[in-house]
């Protein structure tokens, strides 16, 4: 088996005027979320073998508290992963599908939508990832990532 893990930016605080949306931090709240969703990998030994992040500021910010707590992982900024929908998420697990645990630090609606399009078949059945929240989808190792391939076998969030 392999593992999807998705996790959703900590909160961010508003774009201040003329702030563009992908610049926006996280704020002080979303700064615990992200360092107690790094705990929470780390204590249910869930850390990732590579994690594909979206360029946005409060994703990477994310990133580097959860890391902060895991230790080093494999990282790459993904372009594709801001403002994704379901499909473009999924072509990008389905080109890493050698990896073994693999992290993606997006935002919602994509996410939600392909938790739910994973597990259940229907990108529209879910709703409710909030900031910081992990979704945990098991596929088979030769498993092309398909609606309903995956089962949800853990769901957190601060």
């Amino acid at each position: 088996m392999r593992e999807l893990i998705l996790l959703r930016h900590a909160h961010a605080d508003p774009a201040l005027p003329g702030q563009a949306d992908i610049d926006r931090p996280l704020s002080a709240e979303g700064l615990a979320e992200a360092e107690a969703a790094g705990r929470w990998l780390r204590d249910k030994a869930l850390v990732p073998d590579c994690v594909l992040c979206s360029p946005a500021r409060r994703t990477r910010e994310t990133l580097e508290a959860v890391l902060g707590v895991v230790g080093y992982v494999d990282q790459r900024l993904e372009p594709a992963i801001y403002e994704a929908t379901p499909g473009t998420l999924a072509g990008l697990v389905d080109d890493h599908r050698e990896v073994g645990r693999l992290l993606l630090v997006g935002h919602n609606p994509g996410l939600e939508r392909l938790a739910a399009l994973l597990h259940s078949g229907q990108s529209g059945d879910y709703r409710g990832m909030p900031p910081a929240g992990i979704a945990v989808l098991s596929l088979r190792d030769d498993a092309a990532v398909e609606p309903g391939v995956a089962d949800l076998s853990a769901f957190w969030w601060p």
